[in-house]
């Protein structure tokens, strides 16, 4: 007979307490990491997806890489995968494919790109792309292999998306539905799966558009989808622009918009910016997946490229060519969700120094002894490494949990987590219930249960490993359940504890009847949210003596002398009613090719920041007009409203293009001039462009940060590029690349740095 949980809790109620328990020590204050965290394991690992397994491990997964180059190895491996206990040293764990086992339906040439890992119905399931298209799944019951190959998921022709086959992500949202999220190069798709998540069925929708955009990762959070990609560059060494960027939406197909309000399928660059440059060190930061530690605690895992060293020399790659690749090792910060959004360390980028590390380990751990609520043995066993109920009853630790607290373990076949017992009347337990189907959290206090439920998902799979994690925070109480801990819960509770609830109490499990398993059970403090950001850079005072208004009539060195021009006697820019007017050349600024005019002046000693107002009305691909700080035509700093062509179709993006253009000496064979953009938030016809220089005397660099603005108020600031300090630069204008448009400058007006303002370089 099946007992229910009301019953069971009845039978229990009688029983003698057990003596006090002692209170769990607080976790000591203290340990640390420092990026990249595959140091010392791995020379790269790209494209990263984490995982924590059934075992308690987390495992990593990269894109197929020359991971063992600095050991003399001068060929890759197929998709490594490494695994860690703290998320912090990791150990390499193998390939998921040998290279002398490559499958049949590759096409000749191909590299396996971009993992992504999960857990359905009992099952690690680990997609990947192929680099010249195409998205292969692949199943095993253990996080290492073996792994049973079960073809193409999606194929690299016909499959109803515009775009790349690459850069895959699996989702399950609340009603059991998977989806898979993909693209490249510009835009992104997204489409139902079968029940088993192993066939796509249904329309397949675009749900983001922007230039070189990719790498989608998918979260549900307070009733929002967050859809997570990244734009830019990927693997250009220190031209590598990638910026990671989100949008949210109150379904899992769209439409997603920023915090700012711009649509992801709107035809223009993206505010909502996650991570980016900072200067310090990590150069396109991206490609992400977010893990959450024991403290509830969510963490970006992505890469970045070391500016110091971005570059192997050539490599055989594991498809048989000789590549040039980029560095990109395996980072880890700390993911804060500030009003509603989600920003890498309130905004301060990529760690490249000593940071609090994730919390990996339990305070309270069931696996270091547990008893009924009696004190006896109880009425759970060990078994296979995990726990098996052999009759109705609890398993609770010895140690108590309280305070803010998330208590967490994985379940199945009608266990409950007991959140915290106090005693027999008065105590927390959180039920997967199979004869109903749902999640229900059970409160007793003084005796008295209370119950709160949510149905979960038709064809639910009781008798596979459910992650349930319960937070508590005050009396404020939210249970979740998901199969894989990747902030795709299937089911949610949440509630206010009565004011005679315990708020501390003893964790563990909980049987109705014989057969419910538990597999890893503890407890850690709650982790305490980040909620205010960082502050944006601010102006100082205005250099009227490098700033212009353009009041007067004709050409610009006329009215003000203080301007100049290279290539000058091109240029059909003249000032008239208060603007500077200038119709785009058909002439480029772009390494080899330095044909278009630059209208230029002295840049003020020290820190600075150039400020212009652009009307742009460019209609086709390539036309573009904006600020520029330059040294010559290979050494520049570029902030422009670009019109670009957006992949696989005929209409065009408008991209508030950042970019620069400099040597790229450590490159394999060394190039002498590189140019590389980085994309803001978006332009409109109206976009106001910032430029900020700052000189970081310790690496003797400088280090230039872009920002816009649509109404001249509220400002997206990107991220930094940089380059090594040769000389300085004067404030330049340009209108270029595709004749046809006009660009129209409102004014250009310069501000000192104030000293105490926080630059990006410093966060």
């Amino acid at each position: 007979m099946r007992l229910r949980a009301p019953l069971v809790l009845a039978m229990l109620a009688g029983i003698a307490l057990a003596p006090p328990a002692t209170p769990a020590t607080a976790q000591a204050a203290g340990p640390t990491y420092t990026n990249p965290v595959s140091a010392g394991t791995v020379d790269t690992f790209p494209d990263p997806a984490v995982i924590r397994g059934k075992d308690g491990i987390w495992y990593a997964y990269g894109t197929t890489n020359p991971i063992f180059n600095s050991r003399g190895e001068t060929g890759e491996h197929i998709l490594p995968v490494l695994s860690s206990a703290d998320l912090v040293h990791w150990t390499y764990r193998g390939d998921v494919i040998a290279l002398d086992a490559k499958p049949s339906y590759w096409a000749s040439g191909t590299r396996a790109w971009a993992p992504d890992i999960r857990y359905i119905d009992g099952e690690y399931r680990l997609t990947y792309s192929l680099s010249n298209g195409g998205i292969a799944l692949l199943t095993s019951t253990s996080p290492v292999g073996p792994w049973t190959d079960r073809g193409l998921l999606v194929p690299a022709a016909g499959n109803g998306c515009p775009s790349g086959t690459i850069d895959q992500a699996l989702f399950t949202d609340t009603d059991g539905t998977h989806y898979l999220y993909w693209g490249s190069y510009d835009i992104l798709c997204a489409q139902k799966l079968n029940a088993d998540a192993t066939a796509r069925v249904g329309e397949v929708t675009q749900v983001a558009r922007g230039r070189r955009a990719e790498g989608s990762f998918v979260v549900h959070r307070d009733g929002f989808y967050y859809l997570f990609y990244s734009d830019a560059g990927c693997c250009d060494g220190a031209y590598s622009g990638y910026t990671v960027k989100v949008g949210r939406s109150t379904s899992p197909l769209g439409p997603f918009t920023t915090a700012g309000g711009t649509g992801l399928m709107d035809l223009t660059s993206k505010d909502g910016i996650v991570l980016t440059s900072n200067g310090d060190r990590w150069i396109g930061p991206g490609h992400n997946a977010i893990t959450t530690d024991l403290a509830g605690q969510d963490w970006l895992v992505y890469h970045a490229i070391p500016s110091d060293d971005p570059d192997f020399p050539p490599v055989t790659g594991a498809n048989g060519a000789t590549l040039k690749l980029t560095k990109r090792p395996l980072m880890i910060d700390r993911l804060d969700w500030i009003g509603g959004w989600p920003v890498v360390r309130a905004g301060a980028g990529a760690s490249n120094s000593p940071q609090a590390a994730p919390v990996t380990t339990f305070t309270v751990d069931l696996a270091a002894g547990w008893s009924g609520a009696a004190g006896s043995p109880g009425d759970w066993r060990k078994a296979d490494g995990h726990l098996v109920a052999a009759t109705s009853g609890f398993a609770l630790s010895r140690q108590k949990a309280g305070g803010d607290v998330r208590v967490e373990g994985d379940l199945r076949n009608g266990a409950g987590l007991v959140i915290g017992y106090a005693d027999s009347a008065n105590h927390v337990i959180a039920w997967l219930d199979p004869a109903s189907n749902r999640l229900r959290v059970a409160t007793t206090a003084h005796g008295r249960r209370t119950l709160k439920e949510v149905d979960l998902p038709a064809g639910f799979s009781h008798d596979s490993w459910q992650n349930v994690a319960a937070e508590r925070r005050g009396r404020n109480l939210t249970v979740e359940v998901s199969a894989d801990r990747l902030r795709d819960p299937v089911g949610t509770v949440s509630l206010t504890l009565p004011g005679t609830a315990p708020l501390s109490g003893r964790i563990g499990v909980a049987a109705t009847a014989a057969g419910a398993e538990a597999g890893i059970v503890g407890a850690a403090p709650l982790h305490k949210p980040v909620t205010v950001k960082q502050p944006d850079p601010a102006l100082g005072t205005q250099l009227s003596q490098y700033s212009d208004e353009f009041t007067g009539a004709g050409r610009p060195e006329t009215n003000d002398p203080a301007w100049s021009w290279v290539r000058g006697s091109a240029a059909t820019a003249n000032e008239t009613g208060g603007s500077l007017i200038w119709p785009t050349q058909n002439a480029e600024l772009h390494t080899g090719t330095n044909t278009a005019s630059v209208l230029t002046r002295a840049a003020p000693p020290g820190d600075f920041t150039v400020e212009t107002k652009l009307t742009f009305d460019g209609t086709r691909g390539n036309q573009q007009a904006g600020l520029l700080l330059y040294q010559n035509d290979d050494r520049y700093f570029k902030l422009a409203h670009s019109v670009l062509p957006l992949a696989g179709t005929s209409e065009v993006l408008h991209q508030t293009e950042f970019g620069k253009e400099g040597e790229r000496p450590t490159y394999a064979p060394p190039i002498a001039v590189a140019n590389a953009p980085m994309f803001g938030g978006p332009a409109k016809q109206v976009t106001w462009l910032r430029l900020r220089y700052t000189f970081d005397a310790a690496n003797n660099e400088d280090e230039v940060r872009a920002a816009s603005s649509v109404d001249g108020v509220t400002w997206t600031w990107s991220g930094v590029w940089t380059l090594p300090r040769t000389g300085t630069y004067r404030i330049g204008l340009v209108s270029m690349n595709a004749a046809g448009a006009t660009a129209t400058f409102d004014y250009v007006r310069t501000y000192l740095n104030p000293p105490s303002a926080a630059s990006c370089a410093a966060a």
